[in-house]
């Protein structure tokens, strides 16, 4: 027993073979003891609890606390005439490991039953009090921190860590006596979400480390982001704690199922950092992820060591620090010699300088350098101070300002400590921990919110390969409750600094809707407005009214262009001038015959007649400027009555004349007796009865419907709306339009059939034959008129061709009439007048004998022929 507690006694750091005895422990005497707990090792294989030394992470922030202990010790009003000391343990970055270890420091409070322990010589051993360790600093992984907090929360052991992050720390009714220097994940995540936003991204996936820190990272990163809106995960991988062979390349594989969501956020540890880089690069996807890094990867080089052009471009966050000139002076000055207390700084020494020591026990290595003990770091080796030496340096200062404050108010006038801190209570120390409020190391305030937290503050560094001088991390911007991004400071791949896209869908153009996918918010499929729509928002589109039509982008309406045929189109030059031309040689017409109007040419043609047919000529070429004409109420109300009117009075007084011819030849066959009503007036009577009708249907028609203009947004109507016009255009239909001709054609029908039946009286004595030739040409005209005005009521161009084929059609039939009726008289009296010379009367006696004699001498001559024709010999026989 008692060689054990000479052990105990000599645990200190008195020389390299006694430290030996006890490797994973460093033992600091003084009145108040505190614990510390840093990863010195990594993890080691499967069934070695430790592997390699970690330089920085490990033996830098575990010498930041030696050295703020001497910083204490020497400082005469920070607990003055009392000594801390501390027990120093490696957690070997295993939390398992680091709680077997954490035993240590509770073994003073758990109370030990020896009353059946005797010495030999029947004496009660003397058995050495443990040592008390009031407050614990540390740890480093939030996993580790977790497993030790559950154990010191039952003993009351307030816990200050340094590194610590995950924001179920903050859970103060699971880990109440959790405190910590740097500020929660929550915090982190927060300002990882305001940089992807920042920089215009909407679509990214989440790596995480398994544990604690890395699934509770990456779970407040969602929760912020679900919270905030506008941003959707695209994969949420977890790196398992042993990841099996090219596990890491089936995470990249997986990335690449969405090789939109380029943006990549990483709540990760250094080496699974380091081999997701690496098989990026296997993947040949060098400059594709674009990383957004926690405090973890913050502005390490061993993450990223020999995966630069991989990590060029990565965007990290790190609590905001500052390098503490003080330790650099310290670390650099230590040496074998005068840091004996540090059982771990002979193997870093090793490591450091890559060389080898001679300790007792360990055989020397042949082909490896000797190390000299004269080496000096910084000098021999390359240093830079560790990122979280700033917080152990505050995290010890917070515990001694802590205890300061608590000795002043329980050992007032006491020049050390007095009963009431004999021994220290750990429930009233962490009301004095976080009441602290001073600056630390750096200059920046520490003090703790009511979770125990320290204040978000992050600077925003990125890795930077391309036009710099000096490549490597810069900062780019700060993080404290609101994001400050110097964006135009910032560099990507190949040194672009253009902000890399990372989204589902990019922005839909205008006139553009978006198509949600089901279930992603942020993913969308553009599809145009087409036809008449517009876009009403970003997700709907709208149809125009029909008055209008959408814009060529398609973010509204505008009204839809009014048309008209103009007089100058192509499709009303031809009409115009052919209506000209007739109404020219109509007035001619007319003029010849008022000049001439007793002439024998002139009265044999029927005056009465030929005046009332000459005016429906006539007004049917006028026709066509009213329907060329803009129209308006009085324009339309003289096309209806117009329109039909001309022919219907042309045609009436041809078929007076056909039907009069008829009569009075057909009556000569019977008798020689007159028909009645072959008399001028008779004649005149005739055609106005069947004009009246006409008149009458115009009448009932001005009566049902007044006449008016509309504008038809349906004719001119196309797939596309550029070429959409509306059509001013007067209320009449294509059925309207074919009742109001429809009666002139039943008269130019029925005049037809009786120039047919007319068609065999003598030429010398009427105007059958030539009647019977317009009417003919004038139906052929109107059969063409038919296919040509139904066939295009489907045509975009339906307004002039109709318009063109009407009065093409009417002019042609004017022009018809007037050439084969009138043309010849009018050339007769003009050129010939010798011609225009009264002939011998006969009466309607002598006509009828002339009639039947000319049928009888036709018939004989028909029956001769056939008789003759029955006597010729056959000679064929």
């Amino acid at each position: 027993m008692k060689s054990r507690l000479v052990q105990m006694k000599c645990s200190g750091p008195q020389s390299w073979a006694q430290q030996g005895t006890q490797p994973h422990s460093i033992k600091i005497e003084g009145d108040i003891t505190l614990g510390g707990l840093f990863p010195v090792h990594a993890r080691g294989p499967a069934g070695v609890p430790c592997g390699e030394i970690k330089r920085e992470k490990g033996i830098h922030r575990m010498e930041a606390m030696l050295y703020a202990l001497d910083q204490i010790n020497s400082d005469p009003d920070l607990l003055p005439n009392i000594t801390l000391g501390a027990r120093i343990l490696d957690t070997c970055s295993r939390d398992t490991y680091a709680l077997e270890q954490s035993l240590t420091f509770v073994q003073a409070l758990i109370q030990k039953d020896n009353s059946d322990v005797r010495c030999s010589n029947g004496e009660p051993p003397i058995i050495p009090k443990p040592e008390r360790t009031v407050g614990v600093i540390g740890a480093s992984g939030s996993s580790v921190s977790i497993m030790v907090a559950n154990v010191l929360r039952l003993f009351a052991i307030p816990q200050i860590s340094y590194a610590s992050t995950a924001p179920e720390l903050s859970d103060k009714s699971r880990y109440e006596f959790f405190s910590r220097v740097v500020p929660p994940d929550s915090y982190q995540a927060q300002a990882m979400v305001d940089i992807v936003k920042a920089m215009g991204w909407n679509y990214v996936s989440t790596l995480a480390s398994e544990g604690n820190y890395g699934e509770s990272g990456v779970d407040a990163f969602l929760q912020i982001s679900r919270e905030a809106g506008g941003l959707c995960i695209a994969q949420s991988i977890k790196i398992p704690r042993e990841p099996k062979p090219g596990g890491f390349d089936k995470i990249i594989n997986r990335l690449m199922e969405t090789s939109n969501a380029r943006g990549v956020i990483i709540f990760a540890n250094e080496d699974d950092i380091r081999r997701v880089l690496e098989a990026a690069k296997r993947a040949n996807l060098t400059g594709h992820f674009l990383f957004v890094g926690s405090d973890s990867w913050g502005a390490k080089i061993s993450p990223i060591l020999h995966q630069e052009e991989v990590a060029e471009g990565a965007v990290t966050i790190l609590p905001k620090r500052a390098s503490i000139d003080g330790f650099d002076g310290y670390f650099t000055s230590r040496s074998l010699e005068n840091n004996r207390r540090n059982i771990w700084f002979a193997e870093y020494w090793e490591d450091d300088f890559k060389c080898k020591l001679t300790r007792p026990g360990i055989k020397y290595e042949p082909g490896r350098r000797k190390c000299t003990g004269e080496e000096r770091i910084a000098q021999d080796s390359q240093y830079e101070q560790e990122g979280k030496v700033q917080f152990v340096i505050d995290a010890v200062y917070a515990m001694a300002h802590a205890l300061h404050s608590m000795h002043r108010d329980l050992c007032p006038g006491s020049m050390g400590l007095c009963e009431k801190m004999d021994p220290v209570e750990g429930r009233k120390l962490l009301q004095y921990i976080r009441s602290v409020s001073f600056n630390g190391s750096a200059g920046t305030g520490v003090m703790f919110n009511e979770n125990g937290d320290a204040p978000g503050r992050y600077d925003i560094f990125q890795y930077q390969l391309s036009n710099t001088t000096n490549p490597g991390y810069r900062c780019i911007g700060q993080w404290t409750n609101h994001l400050r991004l110097n964006a135009e400071e910032m560099q990507w791949s190949g040194g672009d600094s253009v902000v890399p896209d990372s989204v589902c869908s990019f922005p839909c153009e205008l006139g553009e809707r978006k198509k949600m996918v089901k279930g992603v918010p942020c993913c969308w499929h553009c599809e145009l407005c087409d036809g008449y729509q517009y876009q009403l928002d970003e997700l709907n589109c709208n149809m125009c009214p029909f008055d209008m039509r959408p814009f060529p982008n398609r973010t509204g309406c505008r009204p839809t262009p009014i048309i008209k045929l103009e007089w100058s189109s192509p499709w009303a030059i031809i009409p115009v001038f052919l209506a000209v031309l007739g109404i020219l040689v109509t007035s001619g017409c007319i003029v010849t015959f008022i000049r001439f109007n007793d002439t024998p040419i002139v009265r044999a043609s029927g005056r009465e007649l030929s005046y009332v047919l000459l005016t429906g000529i006539f007004l049917i070429y006028l026709i066509t400027f009213l329907m060329i004409a803009e129209p308006s109420a009085p324009v339309c109300g003289l096309r209806r009555i117009l329109l039909g009117l001309g022919m219907c009075i042309t045609y009436s007084a041809m078929l007076t004349k056909t039907n009069r011819i008829y009569r009075i030849f057909e009556q000569g066959k019977k008798a020689v007796t007159p028909p009645p009503f072959i008399s001028p007036a008779s004649q005149l009577i005739i055609t106005f009865i069947l004009v009246g009708v006409q008149l009458l249907g115009i009448i009932i028609w001005f009566g049902v419907v007044p006449p008016h203009t509309i504008i038809d947004y349906d004719e001119q109507r196309p797939p596309n709306p550029e070429f959409a016009r509306g059509v001013l255009k007067c209320d009449m239909s294509d059925l309207a339009l074919v009742l109001c001709l429809s009666y002139s054609i039943v008269l130019m029908v029925t005049c037809t059939v009786y120039a047919i039946k007319s068609r065999g009286v003598p030429e010398t004595f009427n105007e059958a034959k030539p009647i019977g030739f317009t009417m003919y040409t004038t139906c052929i005209i109107w059969l063409a008129f038919v296919p040509i005005f139904f066939g295009t009521a489907q045509s975009t161009e339906k307004l002039f061709i109709q318009t063109t084929t009407l009065t093409v059609s009417m002019s042609l039939s004017a022009t018809v009439s007037l050439g084969m009726l009138y043309i010849p008289k009018v050339y007769v009296i003009i050129f010939h007048p010798e011609q225009n010379v009264q002939k011998r009367k006969r009466s309607f006696r002598a006509v009828a004998t002339t009639v039947t004699t000319q049928l009888s001498h036709k018939e004989d001559k028909q029956n001769g022929e056939s008789k003759g024709s029955a006597i010729v010999p056959d000679r064929s026989q």
